[in-house]
């Protein structure tokens, strides 16, 4: 979608005159024996705000504003550049896009969403106080839509990351990034936490996310969710956009961000346990031509060769049904349990083989040519 560019501007007229060394700005016969430097400095200190202009009440100076202050500077705005042909078939950098980020060390890491640094060839990071660097793309996990973006620059404002498992549905909800552009940047919306573990499935993934009703719009991605103690408990991902539906927003739990976000800096990458199989579910059967009805469970279509199911005597036509313990009937539900447990540990798997039940333990492996 084509959003129309809107450029605000403030028009500032002051009309003077200059008279035998002096400004003439209509406040008065006392300005006319002085210099220009001196009637400067009288006018600057009658436009200075007074001590009870500049202070701030307790009923304005809410929660809101203070997680505002204290985080809005670490939030920064991500432009993502690529590659392409102009009209003379030259080779020209263009903007694919934009999006948000949050600085949340001082070394100058960022976490932003994948989706807006995908396929960048080139990354450039606006800072709130207005300075521009060149990022370093980290790393990036599609699977959770997150990604690190690395900046080389001193005195960074940093934002502190929270604990989301202490949420409670109801409290105050504060986003914080660049709706349409890095024309309105800094941009906070306030809502609440509509809702915790909201499971959404995508793909082959299920993810469990922070609802929320402050608004998060195009732009919005990868920036920071906040609560009323001014710290980070969720980077801004989604959106439920269709026609009628208003203030359904999601973001990523800065718990379950925190581990990818430092595999990223410390690997380049997210290490995963890894099962090595192929499976079926009750809705992609149809797709591979099968006509079974699986109400339970997911069927073993087949396995890696050495690779960690195999090894345990996993056969294809199994039915998986549970994963250390939780039932899986679609792939997404399995990707969930096996991502859960810990790599060269031991998982006990039930399937139903032959019309028997029975359990497999399975020593998971890490997954290989990740990324």
């Amino acid at each position: 979608m084509m959003v129309k560019k809107i450029t605000p501007f403030i028009v500032v007229a002051v009309i003077s005159a200059v008279i035998g060394g002096g400004i003439i700005l209509g406040y008065g016969s006392q300005f006319f024996s002085k210099t220009a430097q001196q009637n400067v400095g009288d006018l600057n200190q009658m436009l200075q705000p007074s001590v009870a202009q500049a202070q701030v009440s307790d009923a304005r100076n809410t929660p809101i504003v203070k997680a505002a202050q204290a985080v809005g500077p670490a939030v920064v705005g991500i432009t993502n550049k690529t590659y392409a042909r102009d009209l003379y078939n030259r080779k020209v950098l263009m903007d694919k896009g934009s999006g948000s980020g949050v600085i949340f060390d001082s070394k100058g890491y960022i976490a932003t969403n994948y989706h807006v640094v995908q396929n960048a060839q080139e990354i450039l990071v606006s800072l709130a106080d207005g300075r521009v660097f060149g990022g370093q793309l980290l790393g990036v996990d599609p699977v959770t839509d997150l990604a690190v973006v690395k900046i080389d620059a001193p005195n960074l404002p940093v934002a502190v990351l929270g604990n989301s498992d202490t949420l409670l549905v109801g409290e105050p909800a504060i986003a914080i990034g660049n709706p349409l552009g890095l024309e309105f940047k800094g941009s906070v919306t306030a809502g609440v936490i509509s809702a915790l573990n909201r499971s959404l499935e995508i793909g082959e993934r299920k993810f469990k996310l922070i609802q929320t009703d402050a608004a998060i719009n195009p732009g919005n991605s990868g920036g920071a969710l906040v609560n009323a103690d001014g710290v980070v408990v969720g980077i801004n991902s989604a959106k439920i956009s269709i026609a009628g539906v208003e203030g359904i927003g999601f973001s990523i739990p800065i718990n379950s961000a925190r581990p990818i976000l430092q595999s990223i800096i410390e690997k380049g990458r997210v290490v995963r346990p890894y099962l090595g199989v192929a499976i079926i579910d009750r809705h992609n059967a149809p797709v591979f031509g099968y006509q079974f009805n699986l109400q339970k469970g997911v069927y073993l279509q087949g396995l890696v060769e050495n690779a960690a199911a195999a090894k345990a005597g996993l056969l294809a036509g199994d039915i998986i049904l549970k994963v250390a313990g939780v039932e899986v009937n679609s792939i997404a539900d399995l990707r969930g349990a096996v991502d859960t447990q810990a790599i060269g540990s031991t998982v006990a798997i039930q399937i139903l083989r032959g019309g028997n039940s029975q359990t497999i333990n399975v020593l998971l492996e890490e997954m290989p040519g990740q990324q």
